[in-house]
């Protein structure tokens, strides 16, 4: 028994980047949301820890369903059916409002997601058919606040933030971009003006807002070491559940 725990263990750490406490904190989450259903009709093949498993995976790995499926011992039609059930019961759950709103610091930043469904995406910055995704990370913490729903990724960063209301979760505090958020009510960094270098106080000013702004492209970073976030296959409300879930999951392995 000791020896299956074992291995079990090892399975979750290695294809889902969790520990066995984050992945039961995963799992609890699921079953609140109703990821058992009403247990009428016929039953799943994988119980529910193990269908939660086989999402987490597929989000790290990026595998395929035909190869998913013999690694679950299940057809890929199933892999299909449990993805499209479980993948928005994992997604980030809604930010509290913290108590000491006007001392803390937001940072929103915006990252291309390739995508192959051509309703979502756009031919934009980075070559490749993407989505753009903002993302509010909490300066202090590292833990994402909030992750709106994918937009063409040519769509302008101000546009974007502007479409997605984030702003109205924002309301109180200070939240930190770069210039390609001007006028959104963002703290931007000073620009040149035409003919003049920066004060001596601006440039520090900038250096400063240039190292904390930093973090949200470490937590971006870390956020793509799910690779569905590289090269996402799904359609439709696809990206959008698979962002919140790797968001979700995120926060678990770092909070825990």
């Amino acid at each position: 028994m000791a020896a299956v725990l074992r291995a079990e263990r090892v399975w979750v750490e290695i294809f889902t980047g969790l520990r066995m406490t984050q992945f039961s904190g995963l799992l609890k989450v699921v079953r609140e949301r109703g990821g058992n259903g009403t247990l009428r009709g016929r039953p799943w093949s994988l119980p529910l820890a193990g269908r939660v498993l086989m999402v987490a995976v597929y989000y790290r790995t990026n595998l395929t369903m035909r190869q998913l499926g013999p690694l679950f011992d299940v057809s890929s039609s199933t892999v299909c059916r449990v993805i499209q059930r479980l993948g928005p019961l994992l997604a980030l759950e809604p930010a509290s409002r913290p108590a000491d709103t006007a001392d803390r610091l937001w940072i929103v930043d915006d990252t291309l997601v390739p995508v192959r469904d051509r309703g979502v995406g756009a031919s934009s910055r980075n070559y490749r058919f993407s989505a753009n995704v903002q993302v509010i990370v909490d300066a202090e913490t590292r833990l994402v606040i909030a992750a709106a729903r994918p937009v063409p990724g040519t769509t302008a960063d101000a546009h974007a933030w502007r479409a997605s209301r984030l702003s109205e979760h924002c309301q109180g505090l200070t939240v930190l971009a770069d210039g390609a958020y001007l006028n959104c009510g963002t703290a931007v960094p000073h620009r040149k003006r035409p003919g003049r270098p920066l004060l001596k106080g601006e440039e520090d000013d900038n250096a400063q807002h240039r190292r904390v702004r930093a973090r949200v492209e470490h937590v971006i970073g870390r956020m793509k070491n799910y690779k569905i976030l590289r090269d996402c296959r799904q359609r439709g409300d696809g990206l959008h559940h698979a962002v919140q879930a790797v968001a979700h999951m995120h926060n678990l392995a770092l909070a825990a």
